[in-house]
């Protein structure tokens, strides 16, 4: 079934998430419910759950019938910290030249 979630995120998700910086990373499937972390951009953002209930959901859930539920899990991904580390040494994070 993750074969397919992928195919359908790549597909739908994906490149209208990479229109606003972000992405997702696929955590697990495990009894029909699909984990997620949104990333980049996206990671934090306060629209994450109404991106997660319009776009996400509903192209996985319309396309891969199998599927019971998908769910945003929260946190900060290790790409946002990096990010932040990098700020606080007094870098330039990568893609803010």
């Amino acid at each position: 079934m993750l074969d397919r979630i992928e195919e359908v995120l790549e597909d739908k998700v994906r490149p209208n998430l990479a229109l606003h910086g972000g992405n997702i990373r696929s955590l697990d499937c495990k009894d029909g419910v699909y984990r997620f972390q949104l990333t980049g951009q996206c990671a934090g953002c306060p629209s994450a759950m109404l991106t997660t209930e319009n776009l996400i959901r509903s192209a996985l859930l319309e396309s891969v019938p199998a599927l019971k539920d998908v769910v945003l899990v929260g946190g900060v991904s290790q790409e946002l910290l990096d990010q932040a580390k990098a700020i606080l040494r007094g870098e330039r994070p990568c893609g803010s030249e």
